[in-house]
């Protein structure tokens, strides 16, 4: 695999920092969203990067960055409205560097909801990923009538988002493929190959 450029996407705040991995042609490019900035999420957290190598190990393109605010992005934390504008502007930068190649989001936590909604405004967007969706914390009713497919992760002991709660979100969805992670919290410690695998098996089938 290529390494990992380093890269600064115009933003509605400024400058967004970003990491760039560039894949095969034909292949999907793949925005990942990190989770809350104010407890400590950036694109270098441990699932983004699990997230982030998964695809890349598919052949995909993958950009992770960092929202308005977080280490070297300009601008400050916006309550999440600013942070899904930034996503929006990511995949604006992504579809112009891949303008043929399907475009796919994933978030993990916070950024499921940042995320989603930048994909939820975006035709150009055909997957979408959301892993350990912060369904409690966050309103996600933005996303009511959705018929784009969409794969939802969401371990069974996760101690901020309860499981009920994501299963209960993506019930009766035909277009949500829902996989539960044994024993899994929420950020996967013993359990990061198994949500990596469940990331892919919709897209790529099983691993």
């Amino acid at each position: 695999m290529s390494q990992h450029q380093k890269v600064t996407i115009p933003g509605p705040a400024g400058g967004l920092q970003g990491l760039y991995h560039a894949g095969e042609e034909e292949k999907p490019a793949v925005v990942i969203c990190h989770p809350h900035p104010q407890f400590g999420g950036t694109m270098r957290n441990k699932v983004v990067y699990w997230m982030g190598r998964a695809f890349e190990e598919k052949g995909c393109s993958v950009l992770r960055f960092n929202y308005r605010g977080v280490d070297e992005s300009e601008g400050q934390w916006d309550e999440g409205r600013g942070e899904a504008d930034d996503a929006r502007a990511v995949l604006e930068w992504m579809h112009q560097m891949h303008p043929y190649d399907p475009l796919w989001l994933a978030g993990f936590s916070f950024g499921c909801y940042a995320g989603l909604q930048a994909a939820r405004t975006d035709s150009r967007v055909s997957h979408m990923f959301a892993v350990a969706p912060a369904v409690n914390l966050w309103p996600f009713a933005f996303m009511r009538g959705e018929t784009r497919p969409i794969t939802v992760i969401s371990g069974t002991e996760d101690e901020i988002v309860p499981f009920t709660r994501v299963r209960s979100s993506v019930k009766e969805k035909p277009h949500i493929h829902f996989h539960a992670i044994e024993g899994a919290g929420h950020f996967f410690p013993n359990h990061m190959e198994q949500m990596a695998s469940a990331l892919l098996k919709d897209v790529f089938g099983s691993q």
